[in-house]
């Protein structure tokens, strides 16, 4: 499976993680702002509930809405949404207050919350009166009766309250008030209630504009993150486009490795450290394969001329031999045969030597005009000769000239002409057809054969090869001749291409550059 590009990856990876960090950090602290709003709303809120009261009796309450307002917004001019509510120890209606008359819902919620607030401690009980002694104190004697009435001795120093304060009632805080958060179908509330022991006090403080300064931010937050994102992945593309850059310089390399390129060597200057031992590792793999590849051809190419001159001689020798025997002989019978495989061999020796300069880059090509429609006459007339049962159909025009080495273009077309024969089927047929541009000539040459298998298409200009043989077994050959047009065709600057045809047909095309006639 080809995964999608390395650097595309990068960039979507690094935008990933930097916006889950954001949007992490975006929701803790927009929670963390909210939360601290809603604490400072509630240390306001306990401020007023545990101040001291009004009276009981319901006057000074009037006061209250024209100051809670302003204490709960925030240290500005606006005024908050407030609801009062003052009940005695009863459950009377004291003094009811809302500034927000449209939410009929909010009282219902401060009467719950002071049914559900915890009545104050109760008050210290007195101590028990002290037993009256003053009827024993009659029968002591008069000095014991002087020294129980006479004062201690001081020790130290003793604090003297007045007598109002020693008599005032103690003082009885409520219970901590709890603040939550009720909702109606008009907007939220924050709650607080406190009971005293002759009064009942809840207010509601409205958090629209809390939530007003909470949307605001968190419209702020899904502005900027995707803004940070998309700079974070642009960053990460262009920074990853710097590290892959080596990559890309082996890419080029590679991609000029042909016969010519295999000298070709990627320097090691401003490379990082990182990709120094891959491209080492590849400048070597480059040299070796230069090396090879320099002493398989020049193999090839010795062997093949090495071979040119005995071949020649032995074929020289079985013709002469060949005139000086009885005409019909069985001796004559033995050296036609093999005069046919030296001719063979000779042909295989001329096609390596050919594949060999190829490689080599030194096949030279003596640039004649080349009328191709004449060529394609010709290869016709012998086609009628070799294959008379086949059905031959043709769509070219006359005047299509080239600049090229006549003798290796008529190779070319022999090479098609001959595959079109050796793998049509019975009573089948042969299509030529011949177009040209301003530019470039294509000829395409197309017969009835069997469906050649995929893996046989991608191999079948390498050398040697010939496909399946339960389809190659009974036909001559050795699998050179369509690799020798490809690199004919090459060296013209053309191509040789195998076409994507429909089942039952097999078409080669050859491309050629062309020049028009003065």
């Amino acid at each position: 499976m080809k995964l999608p590009s390395f650097r595309l990856r990068i960039a979507l990876l690094s935008a990933a993680l930097a916006g889950s960090t954001l949007v992490g950090f975006g929701a803790v602290s927009w929670f963390q702002i909210y939360n601290a709003k809603i604490s400072r709303l509630d240390a306001e809120l306990l401020n007023h509930l545990m101040r001291p009261t009004p009276s009981p009796d319901g006057e000074g309450w009037q006061l209250y809405p024209d100051s809670l307002p302003y204490a709960f917004g925030g240290g500005t001019n606006i005024k908050t949404p407030i609801a009062l509510l003052v009940l005695d120890a009863n459950g009377n209606t004291l003094y009811e207050s809302n500034s927000l008359p449209a939410d009929v819902n909010v009282n219902r919620l401060l009467v719950q919350r002071l049914q559900l607030t915890p009545l104050p401690p109760p008050p210290p009980r007195e101590p028990p009166p002290l037993p009256d002694f003053s009827r024993d104190l009659e029968n002591f004697s008069p000095k014991k009766r002087e020294a129980l009435n006479s004062p201690p001795p001081r020790r130290g120093f003793a604090l003297d309250f007045p007598s109002d304060v020693r008599n005032r009632p103690p003082l009885i805080s409520p219970r901590p008030p709890q603040f939550v958060t009720e909702e109606t179908e008009i907007t939220a509330w924050r709650i607080g209630a406190a009971k005293f022991p002759n009064v009942q006090v809840a207010i509601a403080v409205s958090l629209e504009a809390v939530n007003q300064e909470m949307a605001t931010i968190r419209n702020i937050f899904l502005v900027s993150i995707p803004g940070a994102l998309l700079l974070v992945a642009v960053g990460a593309w262009l920074v990853s486009g710097g590290a892959l850059r080596p990559i890309h310089q082996l890419t080029g390399v590679i991609q000029q490795v042909t016969v010519k390129g295999l000298d070709q060597r990627i320097p090691i200057g401003t490379t990082d450290v990182e990709f120094v031992e891959l491209i080492q590792v590849f400048n070597l793999m480059l040299e070796r394969l230069e090396r090879s590849f320099t002493q398989a051809s020049r193999f090839s190419g010795d062997a093949a001329h090495e071979l040119k001159t005995p071949l020649t001689i032995l074929q020289g020798e079985l013709e002469r031999t060949l005139q000086q025997v009885d005409p019909g002989s069985e001796v004559q019978q033995r050296l036609s045969n093999l005069l046919d495989e030296v001719r063979r061999l000779s042909g295989i020796m001329r096609k390596l030597l050919l594949l060999s300069l190829a490689d080599a880059g030194k096949m030279s090509l003596y640039l004649v005009e080349v009328d191709m429609s004449e060529l394609l006459m010709e290869m016709l007339e012998d086609l009628e000769m070799l294959a008379p049962q086949l059905t031959v159909q043709t769509d070219f025009t006359d005047g299509l000239r080239v600049m090229g080495d006549r003798d290796l273009l008529i190779q070319v077309l022999q090479n098609l002409f001959s595959n079109a024969i050796k793998y049509n089927l019975a009573n089948g047929w042969i299509q030529i057809r011949a177009d040209q541009t301003s530019t470039t000539l294509h000829v395409t040459i197309a017969n009835a054969s069997q469906d050649i298998p995929l893996s046989d298409r991608l191999r079948i200009f390498d050398r040697f090869y010939r496909g399946d043989p339960s389809r190659t077994r009974k036909v001559d050959g050795i699998g050179l001749g369509l690799s020798l047009s490809r690199e004919i065709a090459r060296a013209h600057g053309g191509d040789l291409t195998l076409e994507s045809t429909s089942f039952g047909e097999t078409a080669f095309s050859l491309t050629l550059p062309m020049k028009l006639h003065n």
